[in-house]
């Protein structure tokens, strides 16, 4: 069976589930990991959920097929029934590995006070943070053991490029592997520093985190 790794995997070096609008039910690659992943016209649902009532109630819905998994009735429907939360619906972006060593001086740190790694270790495994004036950088194995890149800049710091350029460095920090970033759809401004850094759009997500 392809688990839910096979599928980010193969979407990062640019295949995608088939657009036949169905829905693809995976197991949770572990107990934290759980989500809806939508890409176009095809949704991969990753949930130890009975796959027969995640149809059932997607078949339910008074809306169009292809919008169906992001519903709000069947979001709500889904978080009700695994007792998980959910936070924001976000778009999945990936960028490939480049080479070379970041523009920006960056020192490797450990904090773990603060507010953007505690976050991320919540979320992620093996995370590492790295500091520069201005930003932080952090990079974790997130959901089914993908590198997941976070970034953080200052207000003093910001519409100076350093987001873009911090973003960019991730790609170069990755050791060969493709890094992913969640970001809000409302975010325009982190969307552009993310797409200006080589991050492609592939799809929408939320994921569904234990209580």
């Amino acid at each position: 069976m392809e688990t839910l790794r096979d599928i980010l995997d193969a979407a990062a070096g640019g295949v995608f589930p088939p657009p036949d609008g169905r829905t693809t039910v995976v197991p949770q690659p572990s107990y934290r990991d759980a989500g809806v992943f939508a890409f176009t016209a095809h949704t991969v649902i990753a949930t130890d959920e009975d796959p027969a009532w995640v149809r059932e109630t997607l078949a339910a819905l008074d809306c169009d097929a292809l919008a169906a998994t992001m519903h709000a009735r069947f979001l709500t429907a889904l978080l009700d029934r695994t007792g998980r939360r959910g936070d924001t619906i976000d778009v999945m972006t990936v960028g490939a590995p480049l080479s070379g060593v970041p523009e920006l001086p960056l020192e490797e740190i450990a904090d773990p006070g603060h507010p953007r790694v505690v976050s991320s270790r919540k979320r992620r495994d093996d995370v590492r943070v790295w500091r520069t004036e201005g930003g932080l950088l952090v990079l974790g194995r997130g959901v089914a053991g993908r590198l997941e890149v976070a970034v953080e800049v200052a207000e003093g710091g910001r519409h100076q490029g350093l987001g873009r350029a911090l973003v960019r460095a991730a790609r170069q920090l990755s050791g060969g592997e493709p890094v992913w970033a969640q970001v809000s759809a409302g975010n325009a401004r982190s969307l552009r520093a993310f797409q200006a850094a080589g991050y492609l759009p592939v799809g929408s997500e939320l994921l569904l985190s234990p209580r």
